[in-house]
């Protein structure tokens, strides 16, 4: 269970220099091959798992857990039997 709202995490994210905010979500079982992004991403699990890998390193997310991805940093992603959904403050550079 999480100690945040998506509002409070999308006001703290703003008032610290995000851009946007959203709340992502993802199907069962998705997998998304090696890409990247033109923005800086913070971001929070709030619900499911997902397996982040950047730099041949995976880390497994669950609720509560963070990550943090720079612009332009080759990673992929793949999700659990249930989905996740996270919330993220994105920044462009």
């Amino acid at each position: 269970m999480l100690n945040i709202t998506f509002d409070e995490f999308k006001k703290q994210s703003l008032a610290t220099g995000a851009h946007e905010v959203l709340e992502r979500k993802w199907a069962a079982d998705t997998l998304l091959q090696t890409h990247t992004h033109s923005f800086s991403a913070k971001a929070l699990v709030a619900e499911g798992e997902l397996w982040l890998t950047t730099e041949g390193n995976t880390k497994h997310l669950t609720v509560g857990g963070t990550f943090e991805l720079s612009s332009g940093t080759p990673h992929s992603e793949r999700y659990g039997p249930e989905g996740a959904t996270y919330w993220v403050a994105r920044t462009n550079d």
